[in-house]
């Protein structure tokens, strides 16, 4: 990992005084960073879901969570629709076809393909497909994390049919920002 600390000169100023004229930089502290590739790199499996976190907010600074989504083919999600008021989820294709339900419209993400579901949209995701898929989330700002995912694993492991109980999934989904969604939705 290699440390990054750097220092940017914004302007020079001239500045009047009982001596002269004198010249003065102004200058900008960036924070030290560390930089790495896929600082986060952390994998929670979540019942048939692989969950990838590449970078989380700790390393984005709040930015942006990065993470991989790896879904079985006809594998449906288990979870309730849902929304979330404070950030937006931007979906990448990297395998196979997720097909998206936002708002109530069908969205198929295919490789190449990018789909940005903004704040508020109730939306799920199923994999109608005979090939296994895999996705790339972004989250922004970076109000999900792998604490999310990890909490609902084992809340699943905790549970005789590896499904939570409806009232601790809903309970976990609104203490992490997200809305479920009335039924049917």
């Amino acid at each position: 990992m290699a440390v990054v600390s750097s220092r940017a000169v914004l302007g020079r100023e001239l500045a009047r005084s009982a001596s002269g004229i004198s010249e003065t930089e102004t200058t900008v502290i960036q924070a030290t960073a560390d930089i790495a590739i896929n600082p986060a790199d952390e994998v929670v499996q979540l019942g048939p879901l692989g969950i990838r976190f590449l970078v989380t907010g700790h390393e984005s600074r709040g930015s942006a969570s990065v993470f991989e989504c790896s879904v079985p083919a006809g594998e449906k999600l288990r979870a309730p629709a849902h929304s979330h008021d404070a950030y937006e989820e931007t979906i990448y294709g990297l395998e196979g076809v997720l097909t998206w339900m936002v708002n109530g419209e069908p969205f198929d993400v295919a490789p190449g393909q990018a789909l940005c579901i903004p704040r508020g949209a109730v939306h799920r995701f199923d994999n109608l497909g005979d090939q296994d898929a895999k996705v790339l989330v972004i989250a922004s700002p970076a109000l999900i994390g792998p604490e999310y995912f990890g909490e609902l694993a084992d809340a699943a492991k905790a549970a005789a049919d590896g499904l939570p109980d409806q009232a601790r999934l809903m309970d976990i989904m609104r203490r992490h920002g997200l809305t479920p969604a009335a039924p049917g939705a």
